[in-house]
Formats: C-alpha cells, structure tokens, sequence
C-alpha cells in the first residue's frame, strides 16, 4: 500500500481556501477499533484531512486475555464485545454518522472463534467488521504517522494488545519492510509474570524477527501503552508543552524513563499523573517492549503520535489529492475561518505577510500560512485576555501535522498578534523551545497581523492596497491613497511596534504610486 508515486514528488499545496473550510456538506464518520484489549468508538467531524473527534470511548473487553492458553475469546469477552457495539452503534446513529467503519486485529485474527464473533456482531449490532492482517495492521498505523506529521521518515512502531507492528514512513508512502510480533501489552503481561525472562524472550523475538538494518534516526511511537509512557514522561520532565502528538525526547532519555517505571511498584504506578487508572496495569509491558525495541533498533529519537491505525484507514479512504492537503493549514483553518468576522481576511494576509521572512523555506510557510487562519480567533474575547487566552488555545489545540516547537512558535506568535508583551508569565516554559530566531520570527509576524487588522478594519479589499517593505533603517508602510491614515495613532502605534521587533528605530507611512 503506497499514498504516492515516490519517483514523481506530489503537489503539496500551502494555501488557504475559505470555501473549502466552510463547507457543511460532509456527516460524521465513525469508525469501531476492536482490538486485544478493547472496543474503541471514535466519531469525527467528518471524513477530511485534518478529523477533529467529537466523541471517543472506548470498553475494554480484554479479547486477547487467555487467548494463548485456550486459543479461543472467552464467553465473556465475546458477549461484551457485542454489546459494546451495539451501543457504538446506536451513539452513532443518534450522532447522524453517515458512515460506520469497524476493524478488527490481533486477537480476532488469531482466535479460533474470531470468525463466529465478526458473524455476530453483524446480526446482532448491523456492522460488517474487516479482520486486518498483521501486514495491514503495520500498514495503516504507518499511514496514520504519515497522515499526522510533516513529512515524516523513520520506523513507525505500533503496540497494540495484542501485537507490536514496526514499518517504515517513507514521507508520502509505506515502505515495503513490515514485522508483526506477538508483543503487545497482554502478551508481554503474562511474560512478566511468569519466570522473569521476558526481557531476553522478547530481545530474542526481536533479533530473529527485525532486522537491525531497518533502523532509522527517528522512531515514531504509535499506541494507547506508549500514549500513556508519553504522558507519565512528559510530567515527570516537567515538558513546556503537555501534548503527546509530536513529543519527542532522545532515545536514550526513553529507556532511562521506561527502566523507571519497570522499577516501580504496582501502587506508585497507579499514582502517576497523566496515566489513566486503566492504563497502569500494563505501562510496566508497554515500558518493556519500548526499551527492548530501542536498543534493538538504535535510533537517535522518539516521537510520539496520538495518531494511529484509525486515522490511518481513515486516511486511505480519501481522495488522492486531498491526502496532499497540509493537515496543519487544514486543521488551523477548519477552526479559525468559520468564526472569523471575516474569513476571506485570512486569505488576503497570506500574500501580504510573504515578504516578512527572508529565505523562506515550506516548513517556515506552513507556519505562516496556518498563522493566518488562526490570526481572528480571539476577537469575540475581552481585550485583556485576547493575548494569554489566544496563546493558551493554540498551544493545547489538537492540531496535526505539527511538534511542540512548531506550537510554540504559533501561539507565541498569536500572543504578538493580540500586542501581547514578551515577558508575559504565561508564555515560559514554551517559549524556551523557540531559538533567538524563531522567537523574532514569531513576534514580527504576529505585530505584522495586528497592524494589517487595524489598518483595514479586517476588510481584504483595503489591506490588498498596502504592503509593508523593511529597508535597513526603516521600516515602511505603503498605502494606496483611498488606505492612507497619516493622522491615526493605532495605526502608528502598531506600526512603531512592528518596527521594534524588527529592530530599525524608524518607521514612515507612504503613498503607492498610482
């Protein structure tokens, strides 16, 4: 399964489109995860590049508990299997999901009653489940890394309960090397709790079953075991930013935390912030297997992503094309176009901020672009509270498609925006991710905003007819001669701001010529 011609580089488009972002033509699409472990419903907005969940709960039917011993789910497994679903079903129906899509995985696949369950959740709940074999297990998880980041390559491991899947993103595709081992949290429990050699079981699986050679630089670590590692890491770091998607750490500082927590008792583990109670039971497992694949592998890193084998089956469902959407810009302008005073503003200021960034580089131009979407976001706020409150949203926003110096570096620059100052408490620790740099970039974009909002009251035709030029040792503002405002001190004053953020001590307003 590819989502591209590798030797044909895809159009990636980095531009804003109000009308796209304010259809209100595509339902909710729900889709049933059954896995080892539990049934999981997510619906989404919509069946689109940039899916925001509406609802998410998930029942844990432990299907894969005693499947080794007996081979078979258990009845209890089986029947509350079935009457999870026929719950998911109704929320979704009442929701108005055009379309609910189930799968199923390892414990499925390998139960001997597997098949009879599929049968009877479609009698009983009305939902045709597809069994994924390992090989589109690594698949899809891989395809939801691809669908959740900015281009990524490296290794994407996915534990599940019942299995770990490890295969290659590739930027646009998936590689052509795939494992399945029978790694995941249920399995590797009862390793753990039988003779204490489950850490040279599993690096004996590993030697024979991936290669080292597969290793690259980043490991992208997918699954609800490593989610919950992420978060109990994430605290005891004291992170600037508390988001699992796009959280990344040096590998050697993940086995350090992973060989903590092997290290903890049952009841200190059920006491650590940011793990759910459900989830503590099988951290110790989770913390294993990434330690053991870590060393096995080699990589430089690890990152995070709260995106998985769900986002990508969704994923495979879209049209080419749409799958070359930014999910960054996407997501920035689904939220920021529809409750803007005027959506088709944002479109003008892409255009009229492109000058600001010397050498601009896409990476730098997604920023800008999705900036631009989210620049209203704070107007129906008091403006006392526009800068923190903007900052705060955007910097927690479960945005894709972006890491943690990414956000910082929006909602620091939403701060400038809003003529928030930058010694404001709120904005450290995050703003310690940016460089000297970035932190410049960040406030001349966000002061170039708020002056082009208050020059033209927010409409695109008078903004259309100005732009800005920073010569060495001025800064100017050119207007038509239907925009010029040389008696109005708000304009001056965000000007002179953005002037000072710039660095030139100066600042004139003067006409275009005609």
């Amino acid at each position: 399964m590819t989502t591209g011609n590798p030797s044909a580089p895809a159009h990636r488009p980095l531009e804003l489109d109000p009308e796209r972002a304010g259809r209100v033509d595509r339902a909710p699409y729900g889709i049933v995860d059954i896995g080892s472990n539990s049934v999981r419903l997510v619906v989404y907005d919509q069946l689109g590049r940039a899916p925001l969940p509406r609802f998410n709960e998930k029942s844990l039917c432990r299907l894969g508990e005693g499947l080794a011993q007996t081979g078979m789910i258990s009845a209890d497994g089986f029947r509350r299997t079935i009457e999870a679903v026929r719950r998911f079903r109704a929320i979704a129906d009442a929701m108005g999901v055009a379309r609910l899509d189930a799968t199923a995985t390892e414990a499925i696949r390998r139960a001997d009653n597997g098949k009879n369950l599929v049968e009877a959740i479609h009698a009983e709940a009305g939902v045709k489940v597809r069994i994924l074999s390992g090989a589109e297990e690594a698949q899809f998880a891989t395809l939801g890394v691809i669908s959740g980041f900015y281009r990524p390559i490296g290794l994407v491991g996915d534990m599940g309960g019942g299995s770990l899947e490890v295969a290659e993103a590739l930027d646009d595709r998936v590689g052509e090397h795939w494992v399945s081992l029978p790694l995941g949290a249920l399995p590797v429990e009862a390793l753990m709790q039988g003779d204490g050699d489950a850490k040279h079981r599993i690096d004996a699986l590993l030697a024979e079953n991936l290669p080292s050679t597969l290793s690259q630089p980043t490991f992208y670590a997918v699954g609800g075991g490593w989610r919950a590692f992420a978060r109990a890491q994430m605290h005891a770091a004291e992170a600037p930013v508390q988001v699992v998607h796009g959280y990344r750490i040096p590998t050697k500082e993940a086995r350090a935390f992973a060989k903590t927590i092997l290290r903890m008792p049952p009841g200190k583990l059920a006491d650590l912030t940011g793990v759910p109670g459900r989830r503590a039971r099988t951290l110790p497992a989770a913390a294993l297997v990434l330690d053991r694949v870590l060393r096995h592998l080699a990589p430089e890193q690890v990152i995070f992503s709260a995106l998985g084998l769900r986002e990508g089956w969704l994923y495979s469902q879209l049209p080419h094309e749409e799958r070359y959407l930014d999910p960054l810009i996407e997501g920035a302008q689904l939220v920021g176009l529809p409750g803007a005073r005027v959506p088709d503003f944002a479109h003008a200021l892409v255009p009229w901020t492109a000058g600001l960034s010397p050498n601009e580089g896409p990476a730098d131009t997604r920023l800008r672009v999705a900036l631009c979407a989210l620049s209203d976001l704070g107007w129906r706020d008091h403006p006392d509270i526009r800068a923190e409150e903007s900052f705060r949203r955007v910097l927690q926003f479960p945005f894709i498609g972006i890491e943690h110096a990414e956000r910082a570096f929006l909602a620091v620059a939403m701060n400038s925006r809003y003529a928030g100052r930058f010694d404001a408490p709120w904005l450290s620790p995050a703003i310690n991710l940016l460089s000297g740099k970035a932190r410049r970039r960040a406030e001349i974009l966000g002061r170039a905003i708020l002056l082009a909002y208050r020059l033209s009251g927010g409409m695109p035709a008078v903004l259309t007819g100005s732009r800005l030029v920073i010569g060495p040792k001025r800064l100017r503002l050119e207007v038509g001669r239907l925009v010029r405002v040389p008696d109005s001190e708000a304009v001056s004053e965000r000007l002179s701001l953005l002037a000072a953020a710039t660095g030139l001590r100066h600042f004139e307003i003067t006409e275009l010529a005609e």
